[in-house]
């Protein structure tokens, strides 16, 4: 049920008194996590706390693409993994704290780092974990690139050459089929 298709119930969940409505605002919060850290982070935290949320995360990703990129039988499977375990940390921090340019940043930096190319395949009757690899990578970017294209233009300029850079990896490596296929621009202008 959405509170905007009950209009009269929204009418008179205002006209309850203040100490009614802030017992059951505090009941509503403390059941989603989520909810939670974000009004922590709006209420209590400050622009240094996000930085060193952001310093955090890139921490994160260096520290596990480096492991990943060092290990001799890194796979498509391997990396598809990693991929999208850092991708629903960087998904949380944004909706905790909302910041659209340090997710865009992050989420560059992360596909940047990872492999695009394996020595070992793991063969699978019924999954071919490259492709799997590929069409993730692929759409997770033009994802990323909607939200590049709304982000004001200077900030835009801060990251085009980080965008230039993992559009080219990708031309470059095995996924360039599926990137042409879906759409993925070779370059931004």
């Amino acid at each position: 049920m959405k509170l905007s298709e009950h209009k009269d119930l929204k009418k008179e969940i205002l006209a309850l008194p203040v100490k009614e409505k802030d017992k059951l605002l505090l009941r509503l919060v403390a059941k989603d996590k989520v909810l939670t850290e974000h009004l922590h982070f709006l209420l209590l935290e400050d622009e240094s706390n996000l930085s060193d949320r952001v310093a955090f995360i890139k921490n994160e990703i260096s520290d596990v693409l480096e492991d990943l990129n060092t290990t001799p039988k890194t796979s498509a499977k391997d990396t598809l993994l990693v991929l999208r375990k850092l991708t629903k940390q960087i998904n949380h921090f944004y909706k905790v704290t909302k910041a659209d340019f340090e997710e865009v940043e992050l989420k560059l930096l992360l596909f940047n780092a990872s492999p695009m190319a394996f020595k070992y395949k793991v063969y699978s009757l019924t999954k071919n974990h490259e492709q799997l690899l590929a069409n993730y990578v692929v759409k997770a970017i033009l994802i990323i690139l909607r939200k590049f294209a709304k982000l004001h233009e200077d900030l835009q300029f801060d990251l085009k050459e980080e965008a230039n850079s993992l559009l080219t990896k990708v031309y470059a490596s095995y996924m360039s089929r599926t990137a042409t296929d879906l759409g993925l621009p070779k370059t931004i202008v």
